[in-house]
């Protein structure tokens, strides 16, 4: 996780987490944002709720005005910047705690790519650095800014991924169930589901709005246009598999909704036969019941002799009832 080298780089530099070298063929750690290059490529990961980290950006001669104003900005809204040969922009992708890999909170990374220089910045720790910075560690060395925007979008991409996989896992075990007929799943469950993948998709949307915007900008370097596109289109069928899962917990909760539906149509079924049948009986009991004269069936065995006759009008009410087709 980030928070390990956080505590390691806030004594080395204004709000470094980690910084590398991109040389031939190797890497090498950068302890300090004002160090000299001793590479082609230098990607600087930095946490922007230090305050040495704005200062630095304010500062150095590295960024343009455009790229500063994009990280030092409180606005969390994905967009994107071309200024000469600067790209910057700004993604979402969730944040996460020091024992929480996943915690559901949308926090915006923010990107700026230079001819010699990659800077990533964010408030929170989120899930797409640890993953970058350990593909970084394994094999991974970006070679060009392009290449840095790749690695980090498939990055945000994966553990997107994660999410999705996770979703459509439970989703798949619901539907089991409704198929083996044991348990009917959690609805409040499935609304949470629904809520999150929605929160994925609307996240995606705008992804794929900025890399469309860029797309279009007539002054994006030629040397990253060609990883936006590829970029685009992978961005678009993850979304696509967002929908898919969406469209799957759709069919399982129409397919709740037609039992519950059906459920309450037998019940209802039973209650109005039930009530067909009793009501001559009410009505037979009622007559008796009356405090009147000259009252049939009042002598011995009226009692008797009453329940006959409700028992009758309630047997013929079940005939004339099974004669209409009332009881399937």
């Amino acid at each position: 996780m980030e928070q390990p080298h956080e505590r390691i780089a806030l004594r080395q530099g204004p709000g470094l987490i980690w910084g590398i070298d991109f040389a031939a063929g190797e890497r090498r750690d950068v302890d300090n944002c004002d160090s000299p290059h001793t590479g082609f490529l230098r990607w600087l990961h930095l946490n922007l709720a230090d305050h040495g980290t704005r200062l630095w950006i304010e500062t150095t001669p590295e960024l343009l005005p455009g790229a500063r104003e994009i990280l030092l900005s409180q606005d969390k809204h994905q967009r994107a910047l071309v200024e000469g040969e600067t790209v910057a922009c700004v993604l979402h992708d969730f944040e996460r705690d020091f024992d929480v890999r996943d915690t559901g909170r949308i926090g915006a990374l923010r990107i700026v790519l230079t001819p010699n220089l990659i800077v990533s910045a964010r408030h929170h720790p989120i899930g797409s650095a640890d993953i970058a910075r350990r593909r970084l560690r394994e094999s991974d060395i970006v070679t060009a800014p392009a290449r840095g925007l790749d690695l980090i979008v498939s990055a945000i991409l994966e553990n997107f991924g994660r999410v999705i996989g996770s979703l459509s896992a439970e989703v798949q075990v619901a539907e089991d169930a409704l198929v083996e007929e044991r348990q009917v799943p959690n609805s409040h469950r499935l609304m949470d589901i629904r809520r999150r993948l929605a929160q994925l998709h609307r996240m995606l949307e705008g992804m794929q709005s900025v890399f469309r915007r860029l797309e279009l900008d007539q002054d994006l370097p030629g040397t990253i246009l060609p990883t936006v596109e590829k970029l685009s289109q992978r961005v678009h069928g993850v979304d696509g598999d967002i929908q898919s899962v969406m469209s799957q917990l759709r069919a399982v909760r129409d397919e709740i909704n037609d039992q519950s539906n059906l459920r309450m149509n037998q019940n209802l079924y039973i209650l109005s036969v039930m009530t067909a049948l009793l009501l001559p009986t009410t009505l037979v009991t009622g007559i008796f019941g009356m405090n009147t004269g000259d009252l049939p069936l009042t002598g011995h065995g009226g009692t008797i002799g009453a329940s006959l006759i409700a028992a009758a009008f309630a047997l013929a009410t079940y005939v004339f009832l099974r004669g209409r087709g009332f009881f399937r």
